[in-house]
C-alpha cells in the first residue's frame, strides 16, 4: 500500500490538470482522475503507470450534472487514501454578461463555484477526523480584477478565492491545508472553448510553468500562490489593506459622508 496519500484531481485529461497528474505521480502519489473525456483520461492514466508505476483510477464525470458529481461526492468523502483534492474543473463562456443566456451562466457557476464547494465539503469531515489533508482550488487573477471584463468567470473565481483563504482560517488549525491558486493566461483548451484566441493575448505562460512553481507554493504551504506575480509584497499590501478595514466595519451609525447635509448641521 503507497504510504503517500492519493491525488484526486478534476478536469484531469488535459492542461493544468493533467499537468498536476504528471507531477504527483511522480512525486509517487497514486491518482484518481475525474473529467468528462474517457478516451483522454485513459490514455493519461496509461502513460502515468508505465512512467511513474502508481496506481491510477479514472472517475469520468461531468460535474455539472448532480448525478455524476455526486458519484464523486461519495468517492471523495468513503475513500480514506485520498489525501489531497485539486479542484481544477473550469470552463469560460464566450462574450460579455449581456451576450450570455441564463442557463450558461448557471452552467459556469455551477461548475466554477458549486462543484469545487461540494467536493470540497464532501472530503473535509474525513480529514478533520483524520487530522490531516489538502485541498488544492484553482482560481484566477481574473477573480481580483473586474478591469478584465469577464463577470461571472471573474465573479467565480473570486468566490474561490474567498472560499479558499476562510477554510484556511477555518480548517487549518485541524490539520487541514487549503491552497488556492490564482494563474493569469496560461496556454490550456479554456481559451478555444470559451471562443478566444490565446495567441492574441499579450503574455500567456506555459501549463508546465504554471504547475511547476503553484508546487512550489505547496510545498511552503502557501495559501495564496500567484505564479504570474512578480512582486510578493503588491498582494501582501493588497490583503494588509483589507485587513486594515475590518475594525472600521463595526460601527452604530453610517459613516459621515453618508450623513445628509441636514444631519450633518444639527
Amino acid at each position: 500500500m503507497n504510504a503517500k496519500p492519493a491525488v484526486l484531481i478534476t478536469g484531469a485529461s488535459t492542461g493544468i490538470g493533467a499537468v498536476y497528474a504528471d507531477r504527483f505521480a511522480k512525486r509517487g502519489h497514486d491518482l484518481v482522475l475525474v473529467a468528462r473525456d474517457r478516451a483522454r483520461l485513459e490514455a493519461l492514466s496509461d502513460r502515468l503507470r508505465r512512467e511513474a508505476g502508481v496506481n491510477v483510477d479514472i472517475l469520468q464525470a461531468d460535474l455539472t450534472d448532480d448525478v455524476e458529481l455526486a458519484r464523486v461526492e461519495t468517492r471523495v468523502r468513503d475513500d480514506p487514501s485520498i489525501g489531497i483534492l485539486i479542484n481544477n474543473a473550469g470552463a469560460s463562456a464566450a462574450g460579455g454578461f449581456a451576450d450570455q443566456t441564463p442557463d450558461a451562466v448557471a452552467k459556469l457557476i455551477s461548475l466554477n463555484a458549486t462543484a469545487l464547494t461540494r467536493l470540497a465539503s464532501a472530503i473535509t469531515p474525513r480529514f478533520i477526523e483524520a487530522g490531516e489533508g489538502a485541498i488544492i482550488n484553482i482560481a484566477s487573477v481574473v477573480g481580483v480584477a473586474p478591469e478584465f471584463g469577464s463577470t461571472v468567470y471573474g465573479a467565480t473565481k473570486a468566490f474561490v478565492l474567498f472560499l479558499s483563504q476562510g477554510l484556511q482560517l477555518e480548517l487549518g488549525p485541524k490539520g487541514i491545508y487549503v491552497q488556492v491558486v490564482l494563474p493569469a493566461a496560461t496556454r490550456t483548451e479554456i481559451w478555444e472553448r470559451s471562443g478566444k484566441d490565446v495567441n492574441a493575448l499579450p503574455a500567456v505562460m506555459e501549463v508546465d510553468e504554471l504547475v511547476d512553481a503553484a508546487l512550489v507554493g505547496f510545498d511552503r504551504r502557501e495559501t495564496v500562490t500567484i505564479p504570474p506575480l512578480p512582486d510578493a509584497d503588491q498582494w501582501k499590501a493588497f490583503d494588509t489593506a483589507r485587513q486594515l478595514m475590518i475594525p472600521n466595519f463595526a460601527q452604530v451609525h453610517a459613516a459621515d459622508r453618508y450623513q445628509s447635509v441636514k444631519e450633518l448641521a444639527v
